[in-house]
């Protein structure tokens, strides 16, 4: 078995686990950035700029495939909606998407050859384009005046430090969770 394979033959019962760890981490990561937003002063800024929701859906395709990516992207958004009442209902449907396309993009690269770097910046980049096509139907196909085309570029300058942040911790923590598989 080669390491890019490393988790590709995970039983339904690990999957399983990885998607409810991943849903866990997706809604709960989040909801430390709100208080931390609450508690400065700054409110929803943190969880904009830093993108927590983002690192569980994206570490789940990464390490179990499309499916757990898609599902745990899909609700993640849901629960916490329900739970905490964000992502505001306004947004949930772009947080649905955005997160669905993150969490299938990387689930269709985790068996690639190539390295986690360069398959997380893909799937970012088919997340927000994803997101993109979104907010264009939301437009045009829906008159919906309540999104702006400029919307779509002050998403992606908004959260640039947690896109960052995902290209320093992403591939660290897959490498150390690929050897702690001992699959080498």
């Amino acid at each position: 078995m080669t390491n890019t394979h490393a988790f590709t033959t995970q039983t339904v019962k690990v999957k399983a686990v990885v998607t409810f760890s991943a849903i866990i981490a997706a809604v709960m990561l989040p909801q430390i950035f709100h208080v931390a937003g609450k508690l400065s002063g700054l409110g929803t800024t943190l969880g904009v700029a830093f993108l927590p929701m983002h690192f569980g859906v994206l570490i789940a395709g990464l390490l179990s495939g499309p499916v757990v990516g898609l599902v745990t992207g899909i609700v993640s958004p849901i629960i916490s909606n329900m739970m905490s009442g964000m992502p505001t209902t306004a947004m949930l449907p772009l947080m649905i998407i955005e997160l669905a396309g993150y969490g299938l993009a990387a689930g269709l690269l985790s068996g690639r050859h190539m390295p986690v770097f360069l398959k997380l910046l893909i799937a970012q980049i088919v997340g927000r384009a994803v997101r993109a096509l979104a907010i264009l139907v939301l437009i045009y196909a829906f008159r919906n005046e309540h999104y702006a085309l400029a919307q779509t570029w002050n998403i992606v300058m908004s959260g640039l430090c947690g896109i960052l942040l995902q290209w320093a911790f992403i591939p660290l923590l897959m490498y150390r969770l690929k050897n702690l598989s001992g699959k080498k």
